[in-house]
């Protein structure tokens, strides 16, 4: 099993929910005020029977016209066309972006031979257009285009892939363990989006049931350690692909 993050670079937030392009080391903090500042990691994982995209960015373009998402597959080694699995944890834009390419004026599907994987609850609330988070334009342009697989609470989309309703960060996330010859990775979405939230112990406010997320990230954690997951961090801005360590009390990031 391979592992490729598509690192989509890091971005600043404010009340207005865009994303605006943030170089930390040439953009100044304090010209943002009340912004957040996040960082944008797809993953791509190769395994012996799927080429699989794990959340797609913000979709953003290069000079060229091109998906960012798309030339980051290329420099992999692969092509849009390969990727025959795309798992989404949840749909907001900064994970969902990329699942859609602007082209002659319409949005098309950017992985139109792909399976999309999504929760059924996440699907139909962002279908409903009730939260900016949400951007409905993407969802209406696949819902008749893709090959759509609606989950439903916890299971098994096909041998070594499972998946789980979590619903700590969004009513409707969901995290995947991929297993493949002794080999297990765990994507944990925005229920573990960055290494530092595994490290303090803190209640986020933008989660939809931060104390419920809080506790996930600790079993998430505990789990790791004990069975040696390889982690896929998100929105990490240093270690975006990790094992932890935990002695009972303190948890430990190494990168892998």
């Amino acid at each position: 099993m391979e592992i490729f993050t598509l690192g989509e670079g890091s971005y600043s937030v404010d009340a207005t929910k865009k994303f605006i392009p943030f170089n930390p080391e040439t953009d100044d903090r304090k010209s943002r005020p009340g912004s957040l500042f996040i960082h944008v990691n797809p993953f791509l994982i190769k395994t012996a029977t799927d080429l699989i995209l794990l959340d797609s960015g913000l979709g953003y373009k290069d000079t060229r016209d091109e998906l960012y998402l798309h030339q980051h597959i290329r420099n992999a080694g692969f092509e849009p066309e390969d990727v025959t699995l795309v798992l989404m944890s949840h749909l907001h834009y900064d994970h969902s972006g990329g699942l859609v390419v602007e082209r002659g004026g319409s949005l098309q599907p950017s992985f139109p031979q792909a399976e999309h994987v999504v929760q059924r609850g996440e699907w139909e609330y962002a279908l409903a257009g009730k939260s900016s988070s949400y951007h409905i334009d993407i969802f209406e342009a696949l819902q008749d285009s893709v090959n759509l697989t609606l989950t439903e609470g916890d299971g098994t989309l096909k041998p070594g892939i499972t998946y789980q309703l979590s619903s700590g960060h969004c009513q409707y996330h969901q995290v995947f363990l991929i297993e493949e010859n002794g080999q297990k990775v765990f994507f944990g979405g925005d229920e573990l989006p960055e290494p530092e939230q595994l490290l303090r112990r803190f209640i986020a406010k933008y989660d939809y049931d931060g104390r419920k997320a809080m506790e996930l990230r600790e079993e998430y954690g505990r789990q790791a350690a004990n069975d040696g997951w390889r982690c896929l961090f998100y929105h990490s801005k240093g270690t975006t692909v990790g094992t932890v360590a935990y002695d009972g009390e303190h948890f430990a990031i190494q990168p892998a």
